[in-house]
């Protein structure tokens, strides 16, 4: 019932919102011409989309009311979840790092660049990069 009435919500929107949109600034209409005391004359067309947006309006505001009061008394529950409880598990220590760092005098980064200078006296003379990397 409820997914129903959200989709009829929906199309009375659409429709209030073309309507609206149809209709001139001033409170004309469509301005569409024909026979001067015909339904689509210009004061008719006015007439017909003001009573179709009264409807459509009153029609969104109705099914706004119904599906917020549906939404109330269908989503309430009956127990307290207590499937979040803080207490329930042991408190796990953090893994140890699978390495350590190598410190020179206490400085990592100095570590890091004494491996550098290391990994560039290993690397062969041509320094062409193989094609297969």
């Amino acid at each position: 019932m409820f997914l129903f009435l959200t989709v009829v919500q929906a199309i009375v929107a659409a429709a209030l919102v073309g309507v609206i949109l149809m209709q001139r600034s001033e409170g004309g209409g469509l301005g569409v011409g024909g026979s001067a005391s015909g339904m689509m004359s210009a004061r008719g067309a006015a007439d017909l989309l003001t009573r179709t947006t009264t409807v459509l309006a009153v029609l969104f505001v109705i099914l706004s009311i119904s599906l917020a009061f549906l939404a109330a008394s269908e989503g309430q529950p009956t127990t307290i979840d207590q499937s979040l409880d803080r207490n329930a598990g042991a408190v796990v220590a953090p893994a140890e790092p699978a390495n350590d760092v190598p410190l020179v005098d206490g400085d990592p980064l100095a570590a890091a660049a004494a491996q550098a200078d290391a990994a560039k006296e290993q690397a062969p003379a041509d320094s062409a990069v193989p094609l297969d990397q």
